[in-house]
């Protein structure tokens, strides 16, 4: 099964990959800030997640299996390569094992460290949504907030409410499969993965996601890679810091 995307812009093909309980269209904004550079950008839906296929299988080998076979369906080779978070980790192991699709990659706010599970809360809360009961954003976001209180959290989340039919909302991911893997999420890239090509690493001044002792794990996967700090921005620094995440982008792909 071929990933969903949503396609903006022709040129260069630039390929963008959301975070855990995220989508392609997260990204929207800025891709066609992209796109008016002479980027096509493919806003692509990881599975389970989005307008994307569900599946009972969830892990990094076969997300990066899913983008091998989204690169061949739409002839995509010299890409450059962007993910977040969970996305990042995709990317990196993407970027290891067809380093000959890739001409630059692009990860925010993760290491490829091994990551404990962290989630708990977010997804016990968006398990308690009853879809029999709740009727309106409003109402989703007002039951929401006793298990997530931050409100930019929670505006990221309710991105998933979609209508399933007139007068029933319900949730874009395969939530069900994702509370099962979901440790799956923080697994380390693989020990022997390297990446020689141009990567530039962006991490938030205000997220623990990359920290000072993560240089040396990044160097050995990435000999030829920088880190690059976003200002007055935690893990999701391009909604946080969009003008200097796409500064700081910009001038690394061009």
């Amino acid at each position: 099964m071929i990933l969903y995307s949503n396609i903006i812009g022709k040129g260069k093909p630039f390929v963008i990959l959301h975070g855990f309980l995220g989508m392609g269209d997260n990204w929207k904004t800025l891709a066609r800030q992209f796109s008016e550079s002479n980027f096509e950008v493919h806003l692509v839906d990881q599975r389970n997640h989005g307008r994307s296929f569900h599946a009972d299988e969830f892990d990094y080998e076969l997300m990066a299996e899913d983008l091998k076979r989204y690169c061949c369906e739409n002839n995509l080779n010299d890409i450059v390569l962007l993910g977040h978070s969970m996305g990042g980790k995709t990317a990196m192991l993407f970027a290891a094992k067809y380093p000959e699709l890739v001409n630059k990659l692009l990860v925010a706010d993760i290491s490829p460290r091994y990551y404990p599970v962290h989630h708990d809360a977010i997804l016990e809360g968006l398990s308690s949504l009853d879809f029999t009961e709740i009727k309106s954003r409003g109402e989703a976001d007002e039951a929401l907030s006793a298990y997530v209180p931050e409100m930019g959290t929670r505006m990221f989340l309710l991105k998933n409410l979609y209508w399933v039919e007139k007068g029933q909302l319900g949730l874009r991911m395969n939530l069900e499969v994702l509370k099962e893997q979901v440790s799956e999420v923080g697994e380390a890239l693989p020990v022997h993965a390297t990446f020689d090509k141009e990567t530039l690493f962006l991490r938030g001044d205000k997220s623990e996601y990359i920290g000072e002792t993560d240089e040396t794990i990044i160097n050995r996967h990435f000999p030829n890679s920088k880190i690059v700090t976003i200002t007055n921005a935690g893990h999701w620094l391009h909604a946080e810091n969009p003008k200097k995440f796409y500064d700081v982008v910009m001038e690394f792909i061009q």
